[in-house]
Order: structure tokens, then C-alpha cells, then sequence
């Protein structure tokens, strides 16, 4: 009889055992990977997001003065007009809302090039396609080492992190999405 009562103790110390190692490797991991700083971080972009979104609606509309500046541009003689390689390829459309939707995120926060597609791209972002969006990125004359010190700027406002630390999170593919040379230059700027 008594080996019947140790099987059902031994497992229940098991069980408890293997709780406990579990709680304490999840309580060791490091914080980026633990859900609550992923789902700051989802939720930031998510107000940013609703942010830009608010205001790029209304920056996608041309001016009186935009439509006056083209029929003046329209009415001038085909002699006065810049030779045809100097002169600049129109934009479309969307090349030109996902321009202005570009600088709005860029004077909101700063993003890498990369996570800057992404958003602009994005079906929970703006939803411009990614040739659009790319053609953005390219042609929105940003700094990205500056961005990326602005980025490393904010993070450690929120909370302390190593040098090793922050240059993986502005790094990271599920992070910011700088390349590891900018995020080290950002480091370097902070540190």
C-alpha cells in the first residue's frame, strides 16, 4: 500500500517542480521578450498609426494655390521648358499621398527606412502598396542615422538598457528595423 501512496505525491512534486522551473525561466528571460513590452510596443504603433492617419487625410488634398502654380506651369511656352532629361518624372497619386503621409510619421516619430515601408504599406497602417510606399521611403529625404538617435532617445526615456541592449532593438526585424550600422551610430550618439 505505501508504494501507492508515493506514486501520486511523487508526481504532484513533479508537477510542482515543473511549474516552478517554468516560472523561473520565464521570470530570467530578458524584457524583450516578454509579452507586455510587445504589446506597448503594438499599441504605440497603433496610436501613431491612428495619429498620422488623422491628419494625412486631410494634406492629401491640393490648394488653390497648388492648382493655380500648375496652370501657370501649363500656360508657358514650349521653348521656356527645361530639356527633357533635366526635367523631373511626374509622380502619381499615390506616389504623392504616401510622400506626405511619409513626412507626417517622420515629424510624429522617428522610424528606420524600413519599418517607414512597412507602416506606409501596411493593411493596419495607410495601405499604400509597396511601390508606393518604397518609392516614399527613397524620396522623403530623411536622415536615418538621426532618426535612429531619436529612436534610441525615446527607448531610454521608457527604461534603462545596455549599449548591446538598445543596438538590438533598433535593430531587430521585429523591433525598429534599423541596419546594424545605424543603430550602432545611434548607440554611439547616446552612450
Amino acid at each position: 500500500m505505501s508504494t501507492l501512496h508515493e506514486g501520486p505525491e511523487a508526481s504532484q512534486s513533479t508537477k510542482a517542480d515543473r511549474k516552478a522551473a517554468k516560472a523561473y525561466a520565464k521570470a530570467t528571460r530578458p524584457w524583450y521578450k516578454k509579452k507586455r513590452w510587445w504589446a506597448a510596443g503594438l499599441l504605440l504603433i497603433i496610436v501613431i498609426a491612428s495619429v498620422s492617419s488623422g491628419t494625412g487625410s486631410d494634406t492629401s488634398k491640393p490648394t488653390a494655390s497648388d492648382n493655380t502654380s500648375q496652370d501657370s506651369q501649363s500656360s508657358k511656352p514650349a521653348a521656356k521648358e527645361k530639356p527633357a532629361a533635366k526635367k523631373k518624372p511626374e509622380m502619381t497619386s499615390g506616389q504623392k499621398n504616401a510622400l506626405q503621409s511619409a513626412q507626417n510619421y517622420l515629424d510624429t516619430a522617428p522610424f528606420s527606412k524600413a519599418g517607414l515601408i512597412q507602416q506606409l504599406s501596411s493593411s493596419a497602417g495607410d495601405g499604400y502598396s509597396r511601390a508606393d510606399a518604397t518609392f516614399a521611403a527613397n524620396h522623403v529625404h530623411a536622415d536615418w542615422n538621426k532618426q535612429a538617435v531619436k529612436a534610441a532617445r525615446n527607448y531610454l526615456d521608457l527604461q534603462p538598457f545596455s549599449k548591446d541592449a538598445l543596438i538590438q532593438q533598433l535593430s531587430s526585424s521585429a523591433g525598429d528595423k534599423y541596419t546594424r550600422a545605424q543603430a550602432g551610430y545611434a548607440a554611439s550618439k547616446v552612450y
